[in-house]
């Protein structure tokens, strides 16, 4: 697929031909070659997802994924790479003398969770998309509950280790003096961390869309999984904020970010999901009606009150509603709870590949090891060349909502270092000041693509 034109990543009809040409694939095949091309598809249809939402184009990516009955490809693939994570991922860094080239291939399997996570919650912002994932939405709805609760487990991470998200330089020096297969256990963290984040978001467009969806999944949302006391957590312990040497850091764009005291009141993205999340579940009737609501999930719902402050009601006027419920159900007891039979539905897809997959973990990872995740120079130097193709950077810049900012001054940048091709400045005199500090990390980086064009040009030779 190639791309077409200026901000385009695909024409409707490569987009077409790409979702078209979708399919599940076993868990032992993950990593292989018709899998990597896969994900390269998925890559291409999530950048032009992203581009016809950003500009407000005929959004057609969605539209065939509806059309051509596609989603609960998606949503397969989603939940089988993450049962990979858990089961095959595990095994192979327990494997005694693994030490890979490259850890690329590796990461790439790491990355397809990020990557069709993202599509789907630019797709399912339309209730459309939505309702065409049908009983498959009971997987999402299960998926989110363990993103979330990770979120809420990341809170009872040590000091360390929220710092090592923030100091930048302090990680990629480490980068030096750590095993591919230890900066890969990093990386992995890092980005489990956003995956969580965008498992937030999705959720939220769940819960927007709760009329449209299968009644099985209000009834998960509200009283299997208790999601309003999970958000709750969240907001009294937001993973996202961070405070270090006295300063304090949000988690905004997928970085780490100081803010001022002033701006620490201003409601970020993800803040503004999981209160929309809130109001959506406590003040819908068919919610309220649903919900049952005991004496401690009532104390636990009041803890909200403390947090619906003048700023907090000022970005969300819709909040004064949900302030003067909870003044309402501090004065009211907890109704008795009901006694009903009810038939409800259960997700499949994670237990059938669990089930069918059962014992077999070990044996699996070291296939793939063999197969996948060890390729020789020549291998490597192919796939090298299509991951350039689909990770284009002037196409990935154009989907970023902000210029680059400049790395000392933290102005809009328009020059990059031309050697590492990794850090932006506003002009000369700011990338001068900044040499000392960057040096470092710049050797590292260009001192490591001089060894890969140096390991391309052998394979060449011989």
């Amino acid at each position: 697929m190639s791309s077409a034109g200026s901000g385009q990543v695909l024409m409707p009809v490569e987009a077409e031909a790409g979702v078209e040409s979708l399919k599940q694939y076993a868990l032992k095949d993950i990593g292989g070659p018709q899998w990597s091309v896969q994900h390269e598809v998925i890559e291409k249809l999530n950048m032009q997802a992203i581009v016809n939402a950003s500009n407000q184009e005929d959004e057609f990516v969605k539209d065939f994924l509806i059309s051509c009955d596609k989603l609960s490809v998606l949503i397969y693939d989603l939940l089988a790479t993450e049962v990979w994570k858990e089961k095959i991922f595990s095994e192979i860094l327990n494997i005694d003398g693994f030490e890979p080239k490259t850890t690329f291939p590796l990461y790439m399997v790491l990355y397809h969770e990020a990557t069709v996570i993202n599509l789907l919650e630019t797709t399912m912002f339309y209730r459309e998309v939505c309702e065409a994932t049908e009983d498959n939405v009971l997987d999402l709805v299960d998926y989110c509950y363990r993103k979330l609760t990770q979120l809420v487990a990341r809170n009872e991470e040590t000091e360390e280790v929220k710092d090592e998200a923030i100091e930048v330089t302090d990680s990629v020096s480490a980068m030096a003096h750590a095993s591919n297969i230890e900066e890969l256990e990093k990386q992995d963290r890092r980005l489990n961390f956003e995956i969580c984040i965008k498992a937030v978001s999705l959720l939220r467009y769940i819960i927007d869309h709760l009329e449209s969806l299968p009644l099985s999944a209000m009834t998960r949302l509200l009283n299997t999984h208790d999601i309003p006391q999970l958000l709750v957590e969240l907001i009294e312990c937001p993973p996202w904020s961070h405070r270090k040497n006295g300063k304090q850091y949000k988690y905004i764009d997928g970085k780490w970010v100081y803010v001022d005291f002033a701006d620490s009141l201003k409601l970020t993205k993800i803040e503004g999901q999981v209160w929309l999340s809130i109001f959506q579940l406590l003040m819908s009737q068919s919610c309220q009606q649903k919900y049952e609501l005991d004496t401690y999930r009532k104390n636990t719902i009041l803890k909200l009150r403390a947090f619906l402050t003048e700023p907090m009601l000022d970005q969300i006027p819709a909040l004064g509603e949900l302030q003067r419920y909870l003044e309402h159900l501090s004065m009211m007891d907890p109704p008795a709870p009901r006694r009903e039979v009810i038939l409800e539905q259960v997700p499949e897809v994670r237990d059938t590949i669990l089930r069918s997959n059962a014992g077999k973990w070990r044996k699996i990872a070291k296939k793939q090891i063999k197969s996948f995740f060890d390729p020789s120079t020549s291998d490597l130097k192919m796939q090298a060349k299509r991951w350039a193709d689909t990770y284009n950077f002037d196409v990935i810049e154009g989907l970023l909502s902000d210029p680059p900012k400049c790395a000392r001054c933290g102005e809009d940048a328009s020059k990059r270092c031309s050697r590492c091709q990794n850090e932006w400045y506003c002009g000369r005199e700011c990338q001068v000041s900044h040499w000392s500090k960057h040096k470092q990390a710049c050797d590292l980086m260009f001192n490591s693509i001089n060894k890969l064009k140096e390991q391309q040009t052998l394979a060449v030779a011989t």
